[in-house]
């Protein structure tokens, strides 16, 4: 499937001189959204994860289901102030900003092979951040996933030595 066709450009959003990649149009499509997920699925099966880590938010949309199908648990990586227990937290900065993620202390561990997914790896701050959260916990992480990679900001440079696959590369190599 072409899933480039289930995306849209948002001029100057979230600020001036941005071009936010829009996946809810994939989103409203059944067909779509199913298709993304059964790629993403045989995309990373072979790693045999014991757990999937998703970005808030739109991490979340495409790593529950991913996770209910590859038969693991899911762990929620949140912006601050969102989880109930103690966390560890990790800042990183954006193309427009900065940012914190945090993660439960005992969400993951030695022994768990941990996936992380997001929609969108761009600079790859966020997912630098993820990565350490996961490492500080203990715990493996066995590879990222993302629907859409902007390769001309290079963000995977910043992932040394996690293997990374996408759906959609915009700008890429």
């Amino acid at each position: 499937m072409q899933f480039e066709r289930h995306l849209r450009d948002v001029p100057d959003f979230p600020k001036p001189g941005i071009v936010f990649k829009d996946i809810t149009p994939l989103l409203k499509d059944p067909e779509a959204f199913k298709a993304s997920i059964d790629a993403l699925e045989s995309l990373v099966g072979a790693w045999e994860p014991t757990c999937v880590a998703a970005i808030e938010s739109r991490g979340f949309l495409f790593g529950a289901p991913l996770a209910e199908r590859l038969g693991v648990g899911l762990v929620p990586l949140r912006k601050p102030g969102k989880l109930p227990w103690r966390t560890f937290q990790e800042s990183y900065e954006l193309e427009y900003g900065t940012n914190t993620l945090e993660v439960h202390h005992d969400a993951a561990g030695p022994g768990d092979r941990v996936l992380i997914i997001d929609d969108l790896l761009a600079t790859g701050g966020t997912a630098a951040a993820s990565v350490n959260l996961i490492r500080r916990l203990g715990a493996e992480v066995v590879g990222a996933a993302f629907i859409v990679e902007l390769g001309f900001l290079k963000g995977r440079e910043r992932l040394h030595g996690i293997e990374i696959v996408r759906l959609v590369d915009i700008g890429g190599e």
